[in-house]
């Protein structure tokens, strides 16, 4: 997909330097990046599959920015179908923020044009019409800084995503059949027989409520495959790197309700950045995302010169997909894409979000307001609810520009619901009872019976999203908005 050098970014060096001599009048006169919302083909376990994308002029799925430039981006809807784009991650003015409740839908044949400061990192961008994003109307959005252009690795792009050869439409409602599907597909058993109590976060933290009673689901439904830049391990994305050198991984979760373990096999990794903030370096050979989560991993590529899978486990299932790192002359290991045993639930561990710690937290303060958000639902019936109600009657979040607010997620459901703020960035403060410098996000995972605490400083006047990224959640409900006020 998208790769970039070390030779490469020290030109791309001096081309963003001397872009950055021009007077800003000159540079505000660039022309604008051009995307387009469309229907592109792809191969799946042999077979041609029609999906959507966000096509820039290249012809490449999404885009990437160098450090300082603006989005400066027209988007033309080239589909049959309104659409609405979200800036996943970016904090733009809510007026370009990419979503239907206050921002008027595309509609086939029309241009629309974006222009806002951007924050460096690794993003994404997709619709925010769930049965779209099902659909794969999604991409990377990699905006550079300059330390990373300084810096001597190799960047690697992994964009995932869950594809059935089913229509988007039947594959929501299949999910939202509830038990009826659970029974069908095994998902409401994904967790029978384990030891829910040796399942402990950080800490000895224990999902509150005891999830022994009750089966936690984790997988909703059961996808075609699992895609890791557009390909199966069938047919894997071979990278080629340097030998001996280091890679940055940036590692997105596009799927619509897949959670991830990325395994590096017995090769260590540093996770170095997530959800785009950079965090202190957490070494280890597995890390875990839900849907909406980004990792960026720094790997040191095998002494010996030999290539290394960069797999990502379907968490409970055998499923799995992945990228191929070789260096010249390697041998290309075939890797089949069904594990030998199911892998672990991420979405029952806090571990990892306990041990994260953010490279720049925010700045001490004494909260001035206090929200407890309760998030609920059930299989049967299939809704998805924030505070017991579902969109369209949801009760807003109501807080003042430029106050710290104080946010715990209350899950009394029996799935984990991946969280997503927009235009804001918060940090993780609170693990069920105890307190953390954690890790600054967008999207935080929250387990079956726990609670999440965030804090964040309220921002731009209006009101926010705020939901589960788990796309059957969202389309039965689960979604409400934070009311910034003045």
């Amino acid at each position: 997909m998208m790769t970039f050098s070390r030779r490469g970014f020290l030109a791309a060096s001096a081309a963003a330097s001397a872009s950055l001599m021009l007077p800003a009048r000159v540079r505000a006169q660039s022309p604008a990046l051009t995307l387009s919302a469309t229907t592109r083909t792809i191969e799946v376990q042999g077979r041609a599959a029609t999906i959507m994308g966000l096509v820039n002029a290249r012809g490449g799925n999404g885009l990437t920015l160098d450090p300082g430039q603006r989005m400066q981006v027209d988007l033309t809807n080239a589909l049959d179908r309104d659409t609405i784009i979200h800036w996943h991650g970016q904090i733009p003015p809510n007026s370009q923020d990419g979503v239907p409740n206050t921002n008027p839908m595309l509609t086939p044949g029309e241009t629309r044009s974006y222009d806002f400061a951007t924050r460096p990192g690794t993003f994404w961008m997709h619709s925010h019409i769930p049965v779209q994003e099902v659909g794969l109307l999604a991409a990377p959005l990699i905006v550079r800084s300059e330390a990373d252009l300084a810096a001597d690795r190799q960047e690697v792009v992994l964009f995932l995503h869950d594809f059935s050869f089913k229509t988007p439409e039947e594959v929501l409602t299949e999910t939202i059949g509830g038990e009826e599907h659970a029974a069908m597909s095994g998902g409401g058993d994904a967790m029978a027989g384990m030891d829910h109590g040796a399942m402990a976060g950080a800490g000895g933290m224990q999902p509150m409520g005891g999830m022994g009673a009750m089966a936690m689901d984790l997988n909703d439904f059961d996808f075609d495959a699992y895609l890791a830049n557009d390909r199966t391990l069938d047919d894997p994305e071979v990278v080629t790197v340097e030998r001996n050198g280091r890679v940055l991984l940036r590692a997105i979760n596009g799927s619509a309700m897949t959670a991830y373990l990325i395994d590096l096999g017995g090769q260590r990794g540093r996770l170095v950045a997530v959800d785009g903030d950079p965090c202190q370096p957490l070494a280890g050979t597995r890390f875990g995302f839900a849907p909406g989560q980004r990792l960026d991993i720094e790997i040191d590529m095998p002494a010996d010169g030999s290539a290394l899978p960069v797999l990502a486990l379907r968490e409970g299932a055998r499923e799995r997909t992945g990228i191929i790192l070789a260096p010249p002359g390697a041998s290309v290991p075939r890797i089949p894409g069904m594990s030998e045993t199911e892998h672990p639930a991420f979405s029952a561990d806090l571990s990892q979000e306990a041990a994260l710690r953010a490279a720049t937290p925010l700045p001490e303060r004494r909260a001035d307001r206090l929200h407890q958000v309760m998030l609920g639902g059930s299989m049967s019936p299939y809704v998805w609810t924030i505070d017991g109600r579902v969109w369209g009657d949801q009760l807003p979040i109501q807080v003042r520009s430029g106050e710290r607010v104080e946010m715990t997620l209350h899950n009394m459901s029996m799935m984990a619901h991946p969280m997503h703020l927009h235009g804001h960035v918060f940090q993780v403060v609170g693990l069920g009872m105890e307190r953390i410098a954690g890790a600054l996000r967008d999207t935080v995972h929250v387990p079956s019976m726990s609670m999440v605490t965030i804090a964040f400083d309220a921002g731009e006047v209006a009101p926010w999203m705020l939901h589960c990224h788990h796309m059957g959640h969202l389309e039965t409900g689960m979604m409400t908005e934070l009311d910034v006020t003045a």
